[in-house]
């Protein structure tokens, strides 16, 4: 069935639908990992940093569930299952990892999603960030690169996590001293999944020629950065909510600046030091380094040095 649907697609998508594909393309770019990522930085520093620190506990969550279930399925794409299925060129770089279920529909699910079902969010806005996720999942298959299962379930599954993160934030509001508690527990599911990963056995089929299909260590690097990107938000959190305290209640003058200097400064901590990590360390630590980095960037340094050096309050 899955197929057969991608293959209806894949007809519609060479012949009159080629209209459509740039349009997915680009929907399908503001559901990649790094996209949201940015996105809910900007939240967290310039807009509410309760909505953003919801968002990036949400988004950190859903990374690791999905590099979980992505390296427990073991399900290969689509073109690899079979060979009639042609996906779009130009989505085949973001298709990256095992297939079920979609990253980009669980990321999609972090931020449009859990940003939709926050009642406090108007509601013609909740209406259109609805539809810009489900763009997102149908993107997916369109393009060719995930079956309507992978987009279904990461789709229903990342509102989940969403769901429960609402739940969490309210109980660590509640029980403010109970913070250390919850990263710490997070912190540990991360650090096994990672474990997990490393260490499971992965299907090792091959092609006619007798080349492997799928190189399953390869395949659990998106799930490496997940784990990464989790350690360094609840890290990050803790340190900010214990050591730092900062706000969003500033000028828009103000949260321009902290957009510019945030992103700017995100981005050399990402290039210099991933460049820095993948140097001087090789494999699934030097993933989880350079992503650690970047999350913790967002949650702690980058509000550290509003604070430390009075800038941008």
């Amino acid at each position: 069935m899955d197929i057969n649907i991608l293959l209806a697609l894949q007809d519609f998508r060479n012949g009159v639908g080629s209209v459509f594909t740039s349009f997915m393309t680009k929907m399908s770019f503001i559901g990649e990992m790094e996209t949201v990522l940015i996105i809910i930085a900007l939240i967290y520093w310039c807009a509410s940093k309760n909505f953003g620190t919801y968002l990036l506990m949400g988004w950190s969550g859903n990374r690791v569930v999905n590099g979980f279930l992505k390296v427990t399925a073991c399900a290969y794409r689509p073109w690899i299952r079979d060979a009639r299925i042609l996906p779009d060129s130009g989505a085949l770089a973001a298709a990256t990892g095992y297939s079920f279920p979609s990253g980009h529909s669980m990321n999609a699910a972090s931020l449009y999603g859990g940003s939709a079902i926050r009642k406090e969010v108007p509601g013609a806005v909740r209406v259109v960030l609805g539809i810009i996720f489900a763009l997102i999942a149908f993107s997916r298959i369109f393009l060719g690169v995930h079956t309507p299962k992978d987009i279904l379930v990461g789709s229903a599954v990342g509102l989940l996590v969403m769901w429960l993160t609402c739940r969490l934030m309210k109980w660590v509001e509640a029980n403010p001293k109970k913070d250390i508690l919850v990263a710490g527990i997070s912190i540990g599911i991360a650090i096994a999944v990672a474990i997990f990963a490393a260490c499971k056995s992965y299907p090792t089929d091959y092609d006619a020629a007798g080349k492997l299909l799928v190189d399953g260590a390869k395949m659990a690097k998106d799930t490496y950065k997940g784990v990464g990107w989790c350690l360094g938000f609840f890290a990050g959190w803790v340190l900010e909510r214990r050591f730092v305290g900062f706000t969003t209640d500033v000028s828009k003058s103000t949260a321009v600046w902290r957009l510019v200097i945030g992103l700017f400064g995100y981005y050399a901590v990402t290039l210099i030091l991933k460049s820095i990590v993948s140097s001087s360390i090789e494999g699934l630590v030097a993933t989880i380094i350079t992503t650690f980095i970047q999350t913790f960037y967002v949650t702690f340094i980058f509000p550290w040095c509003i604070k430390k050096w009075k800038l941008l309050l």
